[in-house]
């Protein structure tokens, strides 16, 4: 649903503001308790942040990719952190449902989702089933009407806080690679299941990533993601929900590389040496125009990619771009943030050194850059064969 130009200019607008006068000032406070304040995650479900991309009808605000990139470029100026709270909700971790859920599903678990009462977490990776996907091993072994799940995911995000797992199982052990394996939602309280200790890892303090191992979980067969109909065909399912989460997170990356160059401006303009400003310095202005130039590109290519997906077109390889270019474009802009920054830009007192770290992760998680160009190769080499 696209919202009216008004309503969408007031929702970004009070995003901004949000984003300016609480996340911002907190980011450090979350860096260093490597906690981010459940006043503020109460706030985002006050603002209906939890329930961006899901429709109306079951308590969301049902935004279009577009209106959703647009928010989420605002959310991007604080530390990805805070947008990890309410990212699994409205991408891997509700999207899955919205495309093939059966109606019951919806109903059950998409308002909870939305209001922010439960977290939806994404259950895909595996200690050897990373950019391979398809070699999934956890086993959802039937019996009666039950599944019994047994195996380890891994570096799964929002695990510590989720209510509501999409676990993605091999049901069909005599099918290889992405056939056999079906989407199962799972109650995070159901028993055989527990939480290996929090992974520490190189930035985005504040948002948690964990193993989460499931030893003859009983499951009914009823909670394959839109009945039996699509057992055996939830990669499917995955690859579609990533898909739209690919430009999200392609939207997270603008707005990071937004604030970072921001950072860069103003410190160029304050800091002097050899008695005038570092901002009058070509090689400096040099990196400020290549960071911006590309910045505006790679929002010119998710705004795009954005508008196509919500005119139905396939927008598979171009989600691939769009990751790919922002994921590494925004590498770049921090690593010359810091370069602009000098000394400063390696003390943990400027932002710009948490950024460095915390923007490394886009160029891996929801498909490396190296999937990505296998996948648009694939996509460009078809299209020819055609």
């Amino acid at each position: 649903m696209a919202l009216d130009p008004d309503t969408l200019e007031t929702l970004i607008e009070t995003v901004a503001k949000f984003v300016d006068e609480r996340l911002i000032p907190l980011e450090a406070q979350v860096a260093a308790e490597d906690k981010i304040p459940d006043t503020v995650i109460s706030e985002m479900a006050e603002l209906g942040l939890f329930g961006l991309t899901i429709p109306v009808e079951y308590g969301g605000l049902g935004l279009n990719t577009e209106e959703e990139c647009r928010i989420v470029m605002e959310l991007g100026r604080a530390a990805p952190a805070f947008r990890s709270v309410i990212g699994t909700n409205n991408g891997i971790g509700s999207q899955g449902l919205v495309l093939h859920g059966t109606a019951a599903q919806r109903q059950h678990y998409l308002p909870k989702l939305a209001s922010g009462e439960i977290t939806g977490s994404f259950a895909l990776t595996e200690p050897d089933a990373g950019s391979d996907s398809a070699a999934i091993s956890l086993k959802a072994v039937a019996d009666a009407n039950d599944f019994l799940l047994s195996g380890t995911k891994r570096y799964i995000t929002n695990a510590t806080r989720a209510q509501l797992f999409t676990v993605f199982a091999r049901t069909d052990p005599d099918e290889r690679g992405s056939r056999g394996i079906s989407a199962i939602l799972v109650d995070t309280s159901t028993p055989g299941i527990s939480l290996g200790s929090p992974n520490k890892k190189m930035g985005q303090q504040g948002a948690h990533v964990c193993d989460v191992i499931f030893d003859e979980c009983r499951v009914p067969q009823e909670n394959i993601i839109g009945g039996s109909e699509r057992r055996n065909k939830g990669f499917a399912t995955a690859m579609q929900t990533l898909d739209r989460g690919r430009i999200h997170l392609s939207a997270l990356a603008v707005g990071c590389a937004k604030r970072l160059i921001n950072m860069s401006v103003d410190y160029a303009t304050e800091r002097q040496q050899f008695g005038r400003r570092i901002a009058e310095f070509q090689l400096l202005q040099g990196m400020l125009a290549d960071s911006k130039t590309e910045c505006y590109a790679a929002e010119s290519m998710v705004l795009d990619a954005a508008r196509r997906r919500d005119a139905g077109k396939d927008v598979n390889m171009l989600a691939s771009c769009c990751k790919l270019y922002t994921s590494e474009m925004v590498g770049r802009v921090a690593d010359r943030a810091v370069q602009i920054h000098g000394g400063a830009g390696y003390m943990e007192e400027y932002a710009v050194t948490r950024f460095y770290r915390d923007v490394r992760l886009f160029r891996i998680y929801e498909g490396t850059s190296e999937i990505q160009r296998s996948i648009i190769a694939r996509r460009m080499i078809s299209n020819v064969e055609r």
